[in-house]
């Protein structure tokens, strides 16, 4: 908005602007002051930077036409964001078996399988892949691959490990539809879903901790297999 109205411009009214994150992975510096706990952890001197805006299309502005005449052409270009789950889950390094049967979907470390219902119970494609992320984040904690220890130990329904583990699967599988495109559609779910999980939990923590699991990157490729 300052912008445009520094351009001899504003923007209209009843416009609605749209937020943009920007974030960034800082080690700490030498000196800094750290929490107690902290003090023998490398990892968590680590600093996590984040910030938003909120932004308008130029479209959704009054500009004068020689402020417009000056902006770059805009490029277009097709996407089917469907089509790149597809190749996502078809691509993923080392991975699972993938079936599909009954109406529950389930990742199963003893035999390495997610099983998915079949599509077409689904009320969407993006609610298909976004429930078929949620599974292969689960399926990256199999020892042959990150070898998570929230899928690796015996965690009973409704104990803290498996609030871990269903934090990263989520998270993971949201890093996946953003990814891939299909966030607007499925992220009001997730965002239920994640916050049902935390309640409980030391929220902070345990957000910090499952957003900086390799899962996702795991799944894209971006990070070494294990065999």
């Amino acid at each position: 908005m300052r912008q445009a109205n520094e351009l001899g411009g504003h923007v209209r009214k009843s416009e609605e602007s749209t937020v943009v994150v920007f974030w960034k992975v800082e080690d700490g510096k030498e000196g800094a002051e750290m929490p107690a706990a902290w003090e023998n952890d490398k990892k968590s001197r680590q600093r996590f930077l984040l910030r938003y805006y909120r932004v308008f299309n130029f479209q959704q502005c009054d500009l004068p036409q020689g402020v417009i005449d000056k902006l770059p052409k805009i490029e277009r270009h097709d996407h089917d964001p469907i089509s790149v789950c597809a190749e996502i889950m078809g691509c993923m390094p080392n991975a699972p078996e993938i079936q599909h049967a009954g109406s529950e979907a389930f990742y199963s470390a003893l035999t390495d399988r997610v099983t998915l219902p079949p599509a077409k119970l689904f009320a969407s494609g993006e609610e298909y892949y976004a429930t078929a992320f949620h599974e292969l984040i689960h399926s990256t904690g199999h020892q042959k691959r990150l070898a998570r220890e929230s899928v690796l130990e015996a965690a009973p329904f409704g104990s803290v490990t498996y609030g871990i583990e269903e934090l990263v699967a989520e998270m993971g599988a949201a890093y996946l539809c953003a990814e891939s495109g299909i966030s607007p559609a499925v992220l009001e779910n997730q965002a239920a879903y994640v916050a049902g999980r935390c309640r409980g939990f030391e929220v902070r923590k345990l957000v910090v901790r499952a957003a900086a699991q390799l899962s996702a990157g795991y799944v894209l490729g971006k990070v070494p297999t294990r065999v």
